[in-house]
Protein backbone atom coordinates (compact mmCIF):
# COMPACT_ATOMS: atom_id res chain seq x y z
CA UNK A 1 0.00 0.00 0.00
CA UNK A 2 1.68 3.31 -1.05
CA UNK A 3 2.37 6.11 1.38
CA UNK A 4 3.11 3.75 4.25
CA UNK A 5 4.58 5.40 7.32
CA UNK A 6 8.37 5.23 7.39
CA UNK A 7 7.96 3.85 10.92
CA UNK A 8 4.75 1.79 11.02
CA UNK A 9 3.33 0.95 14.44
CA UNK A 10 5.66 -1.44 16.26
CA UNK A 11 2.69 -3.21 17.85
CA UNK A 12 -0.20 -2.90 15.35
CA UNK A 13 -2.09 -5.60 17.25
CA UNK A 14 -2.45 -3.19 20.17
CA UNK A 15 -3.92 -0.35 18.13
CA UNK A 16 -7.44 0.67 19.04
CA UNK A 17 -10.00 0.48 16.26
CA UNK A 18 -10.10 4.28 16.13
CA UNK A 19 -6.30 4.56 15.85
CA UNK A 20 -6.07 1.90 13.17
CA UNK A 21 -8.97 3.45 11.25
CA UNK A 22 -7.27 6.85 11.16
CA UNK A 23 -4.02 5.33 9.86
CA UNK A 24 -5.83 3.26 7.24
CA UNK A 25 -7.86 6.27 6.06
CA UNK A 26 -4.60 8.24 5.63
CA UNK A 27 -3.06 5.29 3.75
CA UNK A 28 -0.45 5.03 6.46
CA UNK A 29 -1.40 1.50 7.50
CA UNK A 30 -2.14 -1.41 5.22
CA UNK A 31 -5.19 -3.54 6.09
CA UNK A 32 -3.31 -6.51 4.66
CA UNK A 33 -0.26 -5.96 6.87
CA UNK A 34 -2.48 -5.32 9.90
CA UNK A 35 -4.35 -8.54 9.26
CA UNK A 36 -1.11 -10.47 8.78
CA UNK A 37 0.23 -9.09 12.06
CA UNK A 38 -2.87 -10.25 13.93
CA UNK A 39 -2.86 -13.68 12.28
CA UNK A 40 0.80 -14.11 13.24
CA UNK A 41 0.02 -13.15 16.81
CA UNK A 42 -2.91 -15.57 16.93
CA UNK A 43 -0.64 -18.36 15.70
CA UNK A 44 2.01 -17.53 18.30
CA UNK A 45 -0.18 -16.92 21.36
CA UNK A 46 -3.57 -18.54 20.98
CA UNK A 47 -2.31 -22.02 21.89
CA UNK A 48 -1.87 -20.57 25.39
CA UNK A 49 -5.28 -18.83 25.46
CA UNK A 50 -7.74 -20.91 23.39
CA UNK A 51 -9.59 -17.75 22.40
CA UNK A 52 -10.36 -19.01 18.88
CA UNK A 53 -12.33 -22.07 17.87
CA UNK A 54 -11.66 -21.37 14.19
CA UNK A 55 -9.26 -18.97 12.46
CA UNK A 56 -10.33 -18.08 8.91
CA UNK A 57 -6.92 -16.85 7.78
CA UNK A 58 -7.30 -17.06 4.00
CA UNK A 59 -10.76 -15.50 4.02
CA UNK A 60 -9.43 -12.72 6.27
CA UNK A 61 -6.50 -11.98 3.95
CA UNK A 62 -8.81 -11.95 0.93
CA UNK A 63 -11.11 -9.46 2.70
CA UNK A 64 -8.12 -7.33 3.72
CA UNK A 65 -6.85 -7.23 0.13
CA UNK A 66 -10.31 -6.26 -1.08
CA UNK A 67 -10.51 -3.50 1.53
CA UNK A 68 -7.06 -2.19 0.62
CA UNK A 69 -7.87 -2.09 -3.08
CA UNK A 70 -11.13 -0.24 -2.44
CA UNK A 71 -9.43 2.33 -0.21
CA UNK A 72 -6.67 2.89 -2.76
CA UNK A 73 -9.38 3.45 -5.39
CA UNK A 74 -11.00 6.13 -3.22
CA UNK A 75 -13.89 4.00 -1.96
CA UNK A 76 -13.29 4.24 1.78
CA UNK A 77 -16.37 2.96 3.60
CA UNK A 78 -15.70 4.35 7.08
CA UNK A 79 -13.91 3.53 10.32
CA UNK A 80 -14.38 -0.27 10.16
CA UNK A 81 -13.00 -0.59 6.64
CA UNK A 82 -10.04 -2.96 6.81
CA UNK A 83 -10.32 -3.50 10.58
CA UNK A 84 -9.75 -7.11 11.76
CA UNK A 85 -12.50 -8.33 14.11
CA UNK A 86 -13.73 -11.66 15.45
CA UNK A 87 -17.09 -13.18 16.40
CA UNK A 88 -18.40 -15.20 19.31
CA UNK A 89 -19.21 -18.61 17.90
CA UNK A 90 -22.96 -18.35 18.40
CA UNK A 91 -23.17 -15.72 15.65
CA UNK A 92 -23.90 -17.40 12.33
CA UNK A 93 -21.55 -16.95 9.38
CA UNK A 94 -22.44 -18.10 5.86
CA UNK A 95 -20.21 -20.97 4.79
CA UNK A 96 -18.19 -20.87 8.02
CA UNK A 97 -18.69 -23.38 10.82
CA UNK A 98 -20.70 -22.06 13.77
CA UNK A 99 -20.64 -24.47 16.70
CA UNK A 100 -21.96 -22.74 19.80
CA UNK A 101 -18.91 -24.44 21.42
CA UNK A 102 -21.00 -27.61 21.59
CA UNK A 103 -20.53 -31.08 20.13
CA UNK A 104 -24.20 -30.95 19.09
CA UNK A 105 -23.31 -28.33 16.44
CA UNK A 106 -19.70 -29.34 15.80
CA UNK A 107 -20.33 -29.62 12.04
CA UNK A 108 -22.99 -26.94 11.57
CA UNK A 109 -22.31 -24.57 8.65
CA UNK A 110 -24.96 -21.82 8.26
CA UNK A 111 -26.21 -20.79 4.84
CA UNK A 112 -26.48 -17.09 5.66
CA UNK A 113 -24.85 -14.49 7.83
CA UNK A 114 -26.45 -13.09 10.94
CA UNK A 115 -27.65 -9.53 10.37
CA UNK A 116 -24.81 -8.12 12.48
CA UNK A 117 -22.28 -10.05 10.39
CA UNK A 118 -23.80 -8.72 7.19
CA UNK A 119 -23.53 -5.20 8.56
CA UNK A 120 -19.88 -5.70 9.48
CA UNK A 121 -19.12 -6.96 5.99
CA UNK A 122 -20.94 -3.98 4.47
CA UNK A 123 -18.78 -1.70 6.62
CA UNK A 124 -15.66 -3.37 5.21
CA UNK A 125 -14.54 -5.17 8.36
CA UNK A 126 -12.17 -8.14 8.12
CA UNK A 127 -13.40 -11.23 9.99
CA UNK A 128 -10.55 -13.21 11.55
CA UNK A 129 -12.54 -16.15 12.87
CA UNK A 130 -14.89 -17.56 15.47
CA UNK A 131 -14.30 -17.26 19.21
CA UNK A 132 -14.71 -19.58 22.15
CA UNK A 133 -17.81 -19.29 24.28
CA UNK A 134 -19.54 -21.33 26.95
CA UNK A 135 -21.78 -24.03 25.52
CA UNK A 136 -24.59 -22.34 23.57
CA UNK A 137 -23.58 -19.13 25.42
CA UNK A 138 -24.63 -20.72 28.68
CA UNK A 139 -22.71 -22.60 31.31
CA UNK A 140 -19.02 -22.83 32.01
CA UNK A 141 -16.13 -22.74 32.07
CA UNK A 142 -16.49 -26.37 31.01
CA UNK A 143 -13.79 -29.01 30.75
CA UNK A 144 -15.78 -31.73 28.96
CA UNK A 145 -16.49 -30.05 25.60
CA UNK A 146 -14.79 -30.66 22.22
CA UNK A 147 -12.71 -27.50 22.66
CA UNK A 148 -11.08 -26.18 25.84
CA UNK A 149 -12.31 -23.00 27.53
CA UNK A 150 -10.59 -19.68 26.88
CA UNK A 151 -7.98 -18.59 29.41
CA UNK A 152 -7.46 -15.14 30.87
CA UNK A 153 -4.45 -13.45 29.22
CA UNK A 154 -3.63 -11.59 32.43
CA UNK A 155 -3.16 -14.94 34.20
CA UNK A 156 -3.78 -18.12 32.27
CA UNK A 157 -4.74 -20.10 35.36
CA UNK A 158 -7.78 -17.83 35.66
CA UNK A 159 -11.10 -17.76 33.80
CA UNK A 160 -12.15 -15.05 31.39
CA UNK A 161 -15.72 -14.83 32.59
CA UNK A 162 -18.47 -15.84 30.25
CA UNK A 163 -20.03 -16.50 28.11
CA UNK A 164 -18.27 -14.29 25.51
CA UNK A 165 -15.08 -15.80 26.86
CA UNK A 166 -12.97 -15.97 23.73
CA UNK A 167 -13.88 -12.39 22.87
CA UNK A 168 -12.59 -11.19 26.23
CA UNK A 169 -9.31 -13.06 25.82
CA UNK A 170 -8.80 -12.15 22.15
CA UNK A 171 -9.27 -8.39 22.46
CA UNK A 172 -7.20 -8.10 25.65
CA UNK A 173 -4.35 -10.13 24.16
CA UNK A 174 -4.27 -8.28 20.85
CA UNK A 175 -5.64 -11.21 18.83
CA UNK A 176 -8.41 -8.99 17.39
CA UNK A 177 -9.01 -5.24 17.51
CA UNK A 178 -12.60 -5.83 18.54
CA UNK A 179 -15.24 -8.53 18.77
CA UNK A 180 -18.95 -9.15 18.92
CA UNK A 181 -20.37 -10.95 21.92
CA UNK A 182 -23.82 -11.71 23.29
CA UNK A 183 -25.26 -10.90 26.70
CA UNK A 184 -28.24 -12.68 28.30
CA UNK A 185 -27.29 -12.28 31.95
CA UNK A 186 -23.89 -10.59 31.79
CA UNK A 187 -22.13 -12.50 29.01
CA UNK A 188 -20.53 -9.43 27.42
CA UNK A 189 -19.86 -7.58 30.65
CA UNK A 190 -18.44 -10.49 32.66
CA UNK A 191 -15.53 -11.23 30.29
CA UNK A 192 -15.01 -7.57 29.48
CA UNK A 193 -14.65 -6.83 33.19
CA UNK A 194 -12.39 -9.79 33.91
CA UNK A 195 -10.16 -9.22 30.87
CA UNK A 196 -9.91 -5.43 31.19
CA UNK A 197 -11.93 -4.38 28.13
CA UNK A 198 -14.88 -2.16 27.42
CA UNK A 199 -17.97 -4.24 26.83
CA UNK A 200 -21.41 -2.82 26.04
CA UNK A 201 -24.76 -4.56 26.37
CA UNK A 202 -26.94 -2.28 24.24
CA UNK A 203 -30.61 -1.65 24.82
CA UNK A 204 -32.74 -4.70 24.05
CA UNK A 205 -33.82 -4.51 20.42
CA UNK A 206 -31.21 -1.98 19.29
CA UNK A 207 -29.07 -4.62 17.55
CA UNK A 208 -30.62 -7.45 15.58
CA UNK A 209 -30.56 -10.97 17.01
CA UNK A 210 -31.41 -12.53 13.64
CA UNK A 211 -28.95 -15.33 12.90
CA UNK A 212 -27.67 -15.56 16.48
CA UNK A 213 -28.15 -18.86 18.33
CA UNK A 214 -30.90 -18.28 20.88
CA UNK A 215 -30.23 -18.50 24.57
CA UNK A 216 -33.33 -16.64 25.76
CA UNK A 217 -35.67 -14.85 23.38
CA UNK A 218 -36.61 -12.09 25.82
CA UNK A 219 -33.16 -11.50 27.33
CA UNK A 220 -30.62 -11.94 24.51
CA UNK A 221 -28.54 -8.97 23.36
CA UNK A 222 -25.72 -8.68 20.81
CA UNK A 223 -23.05 -6.09 21.53
CA UNK A 224 -19.50 -4.82 21.00
CA UNK A 225 -16.37 -5.66 22.98
CA UNK A 226 -13.28 -3.54 22.36
CA UNK A 227 -10.37 -1.81 24.03
CA UNK A 228 -11.95 1.65 24.34
CA UNK A 229 -15.34 3.32 24.64
CA UNK A 230 -14.76 5.05 21.31
CA UNK A 231 -14.17 1.67 19.66
CA UNK A 232 -17.47 0.40 21.07
CA UNK A 233 -19.17 3.50 19.69
CA UNK A 234 -17.70 2.80 16.24
CA UNK A 235 -18.95 -0.78 16.29
CA UNK A 236 -22.35 0.23 17.64
CA UNK A 237 -22.77 2.80 14.87
CA UNK A 238 -22.33 0.14 12.22
CA UNK A 239 -24.61 -2.40 13.89
CA UNK A 240 -27.55 -0.50 15.35
CA UNK A 241 -30.86 -0.19 13.56
CA UNK A 242 -34.18 -1.81 12.81
CA UNK A 243 -34.24 -5.30 11.31
CA UNK A 244 -37.60 -6.70 10.18
CA UNK A 245 -36.19 -10.23 10.56
CA UNK A 246 -35.90 -9.80 14.33
CA UNK A 247 -39.38 -9.62 15.90
CA UNK A 248 -37.98 -7.72 18.89
CA UNK A 249 -36.10 -5.16 16.81
CA UNK A 250 -36.73 -1.56 17.85
CA UNK A 251 -37.71 0.93 15.18
CA UNK A 252 -35.82 3.83 16.73
CA UNK A 253 -33.62 6.47 15.07
CA UNK A 254 -29.90 5.72 15.42
CA UNK A 255 -27.95 8.71 16.76
CA UNK A 256 -24.29 9.53 16.13
CA UNK A 257 -22.66 7.67 19.00
CA UNK A 258 -19.22 9.30 18.59
CA UNK A 259 -20.25 12.94 18.23
CA UNK A 260 -20.80 13.55 21.95
CA UNK A 261 -17.96 11.48 23.38
CA UNK A 262 -15.88 14.54 24.17
CA UNK A 263 -18.66 16.64 25.73
CA UNK A 264 -17.45 16.03 29.27
CA UNK A 265 -19.42 15.20 32.37
CA UNK A 266 -20.10 18.56 33.95
CA UNK A 267 -23.63 18.60 35.29
CA UNK A 268 -24.46 14.99 34.50
CA UNK A 269 -26.46 13.37 37.31
CA UNK A 270 -25.23 9.89 38.14
CA UNK A 271 -26.88 7.56 40.63
CA UNK A 272 -24.49 5.34 42.59
CA UNK A 273 -26.00 1.90 43.23
CA UNK A 274 -23.68 1.15 46.11
CA UNK A 275 -26.02 -1.34 47.75
CA UNK A 276 -25.45 -3.84 44.93
CA UNK A 277 -21.91 -4.56 46.11
CA UNK A 278 -22.13 -3.51 49.76
CA UNK A 279 -25.26 -5.52 50.61
CA UNK A 280 -26.33 -7.78 47.76
CA UNK A 281 -23.23 -9.19 46.05
CA UNK A 282 -20.13 -8.48 48.18
CA UNK A 283 -16.96 -7.84 46.18
CA UNK A 284 -13.27 -8.07 47.00
CA UNK A 285 -11.77 -5.16 49.00
CA UNK A 286 -9.47 -4.27 46.07
CA UNK A 287 -12.48 -4.06 43.76
CA UNK A 288 -14.39 -1.86 46.21
CA UNK A 289 -11.40 0.46 46.62
CA UNK A 290 -10.93 0.76 42.84
CA UNK A 291 -14.61 1.61 42.43
CA UNK A 292 -14.37 4.38 45.04
CA UNK A 293 -11.37 5.82 43.21
CA UNK A 294 -13.32 5.73 39.96
CA UNK A 295 -16.24 7.57 41.57
CA UNK A 296 -13.80 10.24 42.73
CA UNK A 297 -12.58 10.63 39.15
CA UNK A 298 -16.13 11.10 37.89
CA UNK A 299 -16.76 13.74 40.56
CA UNK A 300 -13.55 15.48 39.58
CA UNK A 301 -14.76 15.60 35.98
CA UNK A 302 -17.85 17.53 37.07
CA UNK A 303 -20.48 14.81 37.39
CA UNK A 304 -22.95 15.06 40.28
CA UNK A 305 -23.04 11.74 42.12
CA UNK A 306 -25.81 10.76 44.54
CA UNK A 307 -26.74 7.52 46.24
CA UNK A 308 -29.58 5.59 44.60
CA UNK A 309 -31.25 2.22 45.09
CA UNK A 310 -32.97 -0.29 42.89
CA UNK A 311 -34.30 -3.65 44.06
CA UNK A 312 -31.86 -6.18 45.55
CA UNK A 313 -29.81 -8.12 43.02
CA UNK A 314 -31.47 -11.38 44.04
CA UNK A 315 -34.89 -10.08 42.99
CA UNK A 316 -33.67 -9.43 39.45
CA UNK A 317 -31.94 -12.82 39.32
CA UNK A 318 -35.18 -14.55 40.36
CA UNK A 319 -37.06 -12.89 37.53
CA UNK A 320 -34.36 -13.44 34.93
CA UNK A 321 -33.51 -17.04 35.80
CA UNK A 322 -37.08 -18.29 36.02
CA UNK A 323 -37.94 -16.60 32.72
CA UNK A 324 -34.74 -17.17 30.78
CA UNK A 325 -34.10 -20.76 31.90
CA UNK A 326 -37.67 -21.65 30.93
CA UNK A 327 -37.00 -20.28 27.45
CA UNK A 328 -33.59 -21.97 27.25
CA UNK A 329 -35.08 -25.35 28.12
CA UNK A 330 -37.75 -24.88 25.45
CA UNK A 331 -35.08 -24.04 22.85
CA UNK A 332 -33.06 -27.19 23.60
CA UNK A 333 -35.85 -29.49 24.85
CA UNK A 334 -35.73 -32.04 22.05
CA UNK A 335 -31.96 -32.47 22.25
CA UNK A 336 -32.08 -32.54 26.03
CA UNK A 337 -34.44 -35.50 25.75
CA UNK A 338 -32.71 -37.39 22.94
CA UNK A 339 -29.04 -36.39 23.22
CA UNK A 340 -28.60 -35.58 26.89
CA UNK A 341 -25.11 -37.04 27.15
CA UNK A 342 -23.77 -34.89 24.31
CA UNK A 343 -24.16 -31.71 26.37
CA UNK A 344 -21.48 -30.62 28.81
CA UNK A 345 -22.26 -31.12 32.49
CA UNK A 346 -22.26 -27.42 33.28
CA UNK A 347 -24.90 -26.68 30.63
CA UNK A 348 -27.04 -29.50 32.01
CA UNK A 349 -26.64 -28.21 35.56
CA UNK A 350 -28.14 -24.90 34.45
CA UNK A 351 -30.74 -26.12 31.96
CA UNK A 352 -32.24 -29.18 33.66
CA UNK A 353 -33.59 -27.39 36.77
CA UNK A 354 -35.95 -25.44 34.52
CA UNK A 355 -38.27 -28.46 34.72
CA UNK A 356 -39.18 -27.18 38.19
CA UNK A 357 -40.72 -24.04 36.65
CA UNK A 358 -44.26 -24.31 35.30
CA UNK A 359 -46.20 -22.01 33.00
CA UNK A 360 -47.48 -20.00 35.96
CA UNK A 361 -43.94 -19.39 37.20
CA UNK A 362 -42.92 -18.15 33.76
CA UNK A 363 -45.85 -15.75 33.56
CA UNK A 364 -45.21 -14.49 37.09
CA UNK A 365 -41.57 -13.77 36.23
CA UNK A 366 -42.65 -11.78 33.20
CA UNK A 367 -45.27 -9.88 35.20
CA UNK A 368 -42.65 -9.00 37.79
CA UNK A 369 -40.28 -7.89 35.06
CA UNK A 370 -42.82 -5.42 33.73
CA UNK A 371 -43.27 -4.04 37.26
CA UNK A 372 -39.51 -3.66 37.67
CA UNK A 373 -39.24 -1.71 34.43
CA UNK A 374 -42.15 0.56 35.34
CA UNK A 375 -40.73 1.43 38.76
CA UNK A 376 -37.54 2.77 37.11
CA UNK A 377 -39.42 5.78 35.69
CA UNK A 378 -38.74 8.13 38.65
CA UNK A 379 -35.09 7.08 38.75
CA UNK A 380 -34.71 7.73 35.03
CA UNK A 381 -36.23 11.17 35.59
CA UNK A 382 -33.79 11.89 38.42
CA UNK A 383 -30.55 10.53 36.94
CA UNK A 384 -28.83 10.56 33.56
CA UNK A 385 -27.04 7.28 34.28
CA UNK A 386 -26.07 4.88 37.07
CA UNK A 387 -22.74 3.51 38.26
CA UNK A 388 -22.12 0.35 40.25
CA UNK A 389 -19.63 -2.45 40.72
CA UNK A 390 -18.86 -4.91 37.95
CA UNK A 391 -17.96 -8.60 38.25
CA UNK A 392 -14.38 -9.53 39.08
CA UNK A 393 -11.57 -10.03 39.61
CA UNK A 394 -11.39 -13.20 37.55
CA UNK A 395 -11.49 -16.44 39.56
CA UNK A 396 -9.26 -19.41 38.87
CA UNK A 397 -10.48 -21.78 36.18
CA UNK A 398 -10.71 -24.60 38.72
CA UNK A 399 -12.84 -22.57 41.16
CA UNK A 400 -16.12 -22.77 39.23
CA UNK A 401 -18.94 -25.03 40.39
CA UNK A 402 -22.17 -25.29 38.40
CA UNK A 403 -24.47 -24.82 41.39
CA UNK A 404 -22.97 -21.36 41.98
CA UNK A 405 -25.15 -20.15 39.10
CA UNK A 406 -28.19 -20.93 41.25
CA UNK A 407 -26.77 -19.92 44.61
CA UNK A 408 -25.26 -16.50 43.92
CA UNK A 409 -26.94 -13.42 42.40
CA UNK A 410 -25.10 -11.42 39.76
CA UNK A 411 -24.09 -7.76 39.51
CA UNK A 412 -24.82 -7.82 35.77
CA UNK A 413 -28.29 -9.39 35.67
CA UNK A 414 -30.37 -6.40 36.90
CA UNK A 415 -29.65 -4.57 33.65
CA UNK A 416 -30.73 -7.50 31.51
CA UNK A 417 -34.06 -7.45 33.31
CA UNK A 418 -34.36 -3.67 32.94
CA UNK A 419 -33.32 -3.85 29.28
CA UNK A 420 -31.37 -0.59 28.99
CA UNK A 421 -27.70 -0.16 28.09
CA UNK A 422 -24.98 -1.29 30.49
CA UNK A 423 -21.22 -1.03 29.97
CA UNK A 424 -18.19 -2.19 31.91
CA UNK A 425 -14.69 -0.74 31.78
CA UNK A 426 -11.39 -1.20 33.56
CA UNK A 427 -10.75 0.88 36.70
CA UNK A 428 -7.53 -0.69 37.92
CA UNK A 429 -5.82 -3.94 38.78
CA UNK A 430 -5.35 -6.21 41.77
CA UNK A 431 -1.92 -6.56 43.35
CA UNK A 432 -1.59 -9.76 41.28
CA UNK A 433 -2.33 -7.92 38.04
CA UNK A 434 -5.94 -8.95 37.38
CA UNK A 435 -8.29 -6.29 35.96
CA UNK A 436 -10.97 -4.57 38.05
CA UNK A 437 -14.00 -2.87 36.55
CA UNK A 438 -17.01 -0.65 37.10
CA UNK A 439 -20.40 -0.77 35.41
CA UNK A 440 -22.26 2.18 33.87
CA UNK A 441 -25.96 1.78 33.07
CA UNK A 442 -28.34 4.15 31.35
CA UNK A 443 -31.87 4.88 30.28
CA UNK A 444 -33.19 2.77 27.40
CA UNK A 445 -31.69 3.83 24.06
CA UNK A 446 -29.30 6.32 25.69
CA UNK A 447 -26.10 4.47 24.80
CA UNK A 448 -24.55 7.81 23.84
CA UNK A 449 -24.64 9.00 27.48
CA UNK A 450 -23.17 5.74 28.79
CA UNK A 451 -20.37 5.88 26.22
CA UNK A 452 -19.73 9.54 26.99
CA UNK A 453 -19.19 8.77 30.69
CA UNK A 454 -16.93 5.82 29.90
CA UNK A 455 -14.88 7.86 27.42
CA UNK A 456 -14.39 10.72 29.87
CA UNK A 457 -13.21 8.32 32.55
CA UNK A 458 -10.78 6.65 30.12
CA UNK A 459 -9.26 9.96 29.12
CA UNK A 460 -8.65 10.87 32.75
CA UNK A 461 -7.03 7.58 33.80
CA UNK A 462 -4.01 5.48 32.71
CA UNK A 463 -5.60 2.03 32.41
CA UNK A 464 -5.77 1.86 28.59
CA UNK A 465 -1.96 1.93 28.43
CA UNK A 466 -1.56 -1.44 30.17
CA UNK A 467 -1.75 -4.77 28.32
CA UNK A 468 -1.24 -8.40 29.37
CA UNK A 469 2.46 -9.43 29.42
CA UNK A 470 2.34 -12.45 27.09
CA UNK A 471 5.35 -14.42 25.92
CA UNK A 472 4.91 -17.06 23.18
CA UNK A 473 7.96 -18.94 24.49
CA UNK A 474 6.86 -19.03 28.14
CA UNK A 475 6.44 -22.53 29.58
CA UNK A 476 2.78 -23.38 29.93
CA UNK A 477 0.67 -26.43 30.61
CA UNK A 478 -2.50 -26.93 28.57
CA UNK A 479 -3.84 -29.44 31.09
CA UNK A 480 -7.42 -28.75 32.16
CA UNK A 481 -8.86 -29.12 35.64
CA UNK A 482 -11.05 -32.18 36.18
CA UNK A 483 -14.78 -31.84 35.58
CA UNK A 484 -16.13 -30.82 39.02
CA UNK A 485 -18.42 -33.17 40.85
CA UNK A 486 -21.96 -31.94 41.56
CA UNK A 487 -22.23 -30.19 44.91
CA UNK A 488 -24.13 -32.08 47.63
CA UNK A 489 -27.89 -31.58 47.56
CA UNK A 490 -29.99 -30.72 50.59
CA UNK A 491 -32.90 -33.01 49.67
CA UNK A 492 -34.60 -35.89 51.45
CA UNK A 493 -35.73 -39.11 49.78
CA UNK A 494 -39.26 -37.86 49.10
CA UNK A 495 -37.94 -34.72 47.41
CA UNK A 496 -35.58 -36.77 45.25
CA UNK A 497 -38.43 -39.04 44.24
CA UNK A 498 -40.53 -36.02 43.29
CA UNK A 499 -37.67 -34.73 41.13
CA UNK A 500 -37.37 -38.09 39.36
CA UNK A 501 -41.08 -37.95 38.54
CA UNK A 502 -40.67 -34.40 37.16
CA UNK A 503 -37.73 -35.50 35.04
CA UNK A 504 -39.66 -38.45 33.59
CA UNK A 505 -42.66 -36.22 32.92
CA UNK A 506 -40.34 -33.87 30.99
CA UNK A 507 -39.17 -36.82 28.91
CA UNK A 508 -35.67 -36.87 30.39
CA UNK A 509 -33.63 -40.00 30.99
CA UNK A 510 -30.78 -38.95 33.28
CA UNK A 511 -27.71 -40.69 34.61
CA UNK A 512 -27.12 -40.53 38.34
CA UNK A 513 -24.50 -37.83 37.82
CA UNK A 514 -26.84 -35.72 35.68
CA UNK A 515 -29.56 -36.20 38.25
CA UNK A 516 -27.14 -35.07 40.99
CA UNK A 517 -26.69 -31.73 39.16
CA UNK A 518 -30.47 -31.34 39.07
CA UNK A 519 -30.72 -32.10 42.79
CA UNK A 520 -27.96 -29.61 43.67
CA UNK A 521 -29.88 -26.76 42.05
CA UNK A 522 -33.41 -27.77 43.04
CA UNK A 523 -33.67 -26.03 46.44
CA UNK A 524 -32.49 -22.74 44.94
CA UNK A 525 -34.79 -23.01 41.93
CA UNK A 526 -37.70 -23.73 44.27
CA UNK A 527 -36.81 -20.68 46.37
CA UNK A 528 -36.80 -18.48 43.27
CA UNK A 529 -40.23 -19.57 42.11
CA UNK A 530 -41.57 -19.18 45.67
CA UNK A 531 -40.32 -15.59 45.89
CA UNK A 532 -42.22 -14.73 42.72
CA UNK A 533 -45.52 -15.94 44.11
CA UNK A 534 -47.52 -13.07 45.51
CA UNK A 535 -51.05 -11.75 45.22
CA UNK A 536 -51.42 -9.83 41.98
CA UNK A 537 -54.12 -7.80 40.33
CA UNK A 538 -55.54 -9.56 37.27
CA UNK A 539 -54.55 -6.51 35.20
CA UNK A 540 -50.81 -6.98 35.81
CA UNK A 541 -49.73 -8.09 32.36
CA UNK A 542 -46.50 -9.93 31.60
CA UNK A 543 -43.67 -8.64 29.48
CA UNK A 544 -44.24 -11.57 27.13
CA UNK A 545 -43.05 -9.59 24.14
CA UNK A 546 -40.66 -7.08 25.61
CA UNK A 547 -41.34 -3.49 24.59
CA UNK A 548 -40.41 -0.17 26.13
CA UNK A 549 -43.13 2.40 26.84
CA UNK A 550 -43.43 4.92 24.02
CA UNK A 551 -42.47 7.77 26.35
CA UNK A 552 -38.96 6.42 26.97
Amino acid sequence: MPDILSSPPSEPHFLSIAEAARLIARRQLSPVELTRALLARIEALDPQLNAYLLVTAERALDAAREAEAAIMAGRHLGPLHGIPLALKDVICTAGIRTTGHSRLCADYVPREDATVVRKLREAGAVLLGKLATHEFAHGGPSFDLPWPPARNPWNRAHATGGSSSGAGAAVAAGLALGALGTDTGGSIRNPAAMCGLVGLKPTYGLLSRHGVMTNSYSYDHVGPMAWTAEDCAILLQALAGYDPRDPASAGRPVPDYRSGLGDGLRGLRIGVLRHLHEEDVPIAPEAAAALEEALSVLRGLGAVLEEARIRPAQAYCDVKIVGAESELFAVHAENLRRRTGEFGEDFLGRALPAILFDAGDYVQSQRERRAMIAEMAPLYARFDAFVCAAPGPAPRLDAWRTAMFWRQPSLATPFNVLGGPALVQCVGFTADGLPLAMQIAGRPFEEATVLRIAHAYEQATPWRRRRPPLDPDAPFSAALPPVPDPLPAELDAAERDALRILARRAGLVLTERQFAHLCAAAPYAEAMRARLRRARDFGEEPASVFRFPAAL
